[in-house]
């Protein structure tokens, strides 16, 4: 059986363990909600195929990703006395469901036009499953049906569809959804102004320090400032959406003002980098020509020996040529 050393929160690690005695102990009982239960989900950004872990208690419900971390080389741990040969780490981070549910129930959006009708969650669910399943047998990648229906079963994901889908309660038992872009993108953007907050914002260094070198932290560009930290976040979030939603979501924000700030700094930066480059092309064809000029110099300039015998009195000597002249 294949070992593997994972981070994981302390909550589900407790749930695992009393999960592990209850399979060891045939008569015990266990006191967790569910089984915990490995689903294989289409990323919401690139569609692959990957893997998440639902976790619910009596007070909370959440979605885990699962993620390996892979040396570049060979690697193993060492865990006091023992040795876990393959290197990997497993991180399983908490993600927002909202996150995974959004582009599933996208594919629910009538092709006709129409907005489409109420129905319950488990039926808005099978059918974006069935969609997804057509479009993934022609794409070649395999979708898990059981996995993506058994979302329904899900606490934080009932919450989820009140927050992205049009919905009417029928009676207290029943509520009917309808899938609507313009709440998901109200929730994205709801997301998007917390994570472009003052407060959260400065807690990047890499961001403050990419402020700093765009000059959006100097006094009287406020405005700009706000408005990068919101491209930022935007970008952050983007690692969780698929690229029409994310392009959508940018669209709803108007960035004229810094677009036209980063224009002109990078019109500076090329300015900059072309006056150095024409420095640096100078500097070197000076110092190629006054290399040429050393060159000839040492050329026309003979050893210590030969300069001496230049300037030897040769008057009333007789000419090397005459020893081999007919006598």
């Amino acid at each position: 059986m294949s070992c593997y050393l994972g981070v994981l929160p302390a909550d589900l690690l407790q749930a695992m363990s009393r999960q592990l005695d209850d399979h060891s102990m045939q008569d015990a009982q266990s006191d967790t909600t569910s089984t915990l239960r490995f689903l294989r989900l289409p990323h919401p950004r690139t569609g692959i195929p990957s893997l998440f872990v639902p976790h619910e208690t009596p007070q909370t419900s959440t979605i885990l990703e699962i993620q390996a971390v892979t040396p570049p080389n060979r690697r193993s741990w060492f865990l006091q006395e023992e040795i876990v040969e393959d290197g990997k780490l497993l991180v399983m981070t908490p993600i927002d469901p909202a996150f995974l549910l959004i582009p599933i129930l996208k594919t629910t959006i009538p092709t006709d036009g129409s907005l489409g009708t109420f129905r319950p969650a488990e039926d808005v669910l099978e059918e974006a499953a069935s969609k997804m399943a057509s479009s993934a047998d022609a794409a070649g990648e395999p979708v898990t049906l059981e996995h993506i229906l058994h979302l329904a079963s899900l606490r934080c994901i009932h919450a989820v569809f009140r927050r992205v889908c049009e919905y009417k309660d029928i009676t207290a038992d029943i509520t009917v959804f309808r899938y609507s872009a313009e709440r998901a993108q109200e929730y994205l953007r709801s997301k998007v102004a917390r994570l472009s907050d003052q407060s959260i914002s400065e807690l990047s260094r890499t961001l403050n320090r990419s402020l700093a070198k765009d000059g959006l932290l100097d006094d009287g560009k406020e405005a700009l400032l706000a408005s990068a930290r919101v491209r930022a976040a935007c970008d952050l979030v983007s690692q969780y959406l698929p690229r029409d939603i994310f392009q959508d979501l940018l669209a709803s924000y108007d960035f004229a003002s810094l677009d036209a700030h980063m224009e002109v700094l990078k019109a500076e930066s090329m300015a900059l980098a072309a006056v150095n480059m024409n420095a640096a092309e100078l500097r070197e064809s000076k110092e190629q020509a006054n290399s040429t000029g050393n060159d000839k110099k040492r050329k026309a300039k003979g050893s210590h020996g030969v300069e001496k015998l230049k300037k030897a009195n040769t008057k009333g000597m007789a000419k090397l040529s005459s020893f081999f002249q007919k006598k």
